[in-house]
């Protein structure tokens, strides 16, 4: 079993999709890191060597920021934007999606579960 910053990749996936499994590195990126270590796409983790494993953890360690340092520098941009007071903290402070999506509908996602809000009494008849 691979370890690679942190993470323990799938032993029976091949090398450029078990690489997704690390927060910070997509498909094309894994590509580029299987190309700059010399390792084939379709080559499955349990099949690498030593050398090209820790080729692989070299090149993430040197030229990619991943997990933990990606997620705290996330992080911190977000409450950059909440302690200036722009929209995007503002909507990030609220809970509201950030990018400008439509609200009356949809947007179940960041504002959650469904509140009913009681609609007003109707005043009785005389």
């Amino acid at each position: 079993m691979a370890r690679i910053a942190g993470v323990d990749l799938p032993k029976n996936k091949h090398i450029a999709i078990g690489l997704t499994y690390i927060y910070g590195i997509g498909t094309s990126t894994a590509r580029e890191i299987c190309d700059a270590a010399g390792v084939d796409y379709a080559k499955k983790v349990n099949e690498l060597n030593d050398d090209e494993v820790s080729e692989i953890r070299n090149i993430i360690q040197t030229r990619y920021k991943v997990e933990g340092a990606l997620r705290s520098e996330v992080q911190m941009n977000i409450k950059r934007l909440m302690d200036i007071g722009c929209y995007r903290g503002l909507r990030h402070r609220r809970g509201l999606p950030v990018r400008g999506q439509r609200t009356k509908t949809n947007a179940r996602t960041r504002k959650g579960k469904r509140r009913t809000v009681a609609g007003k009494k109707k005043a009785p008849r005389k």
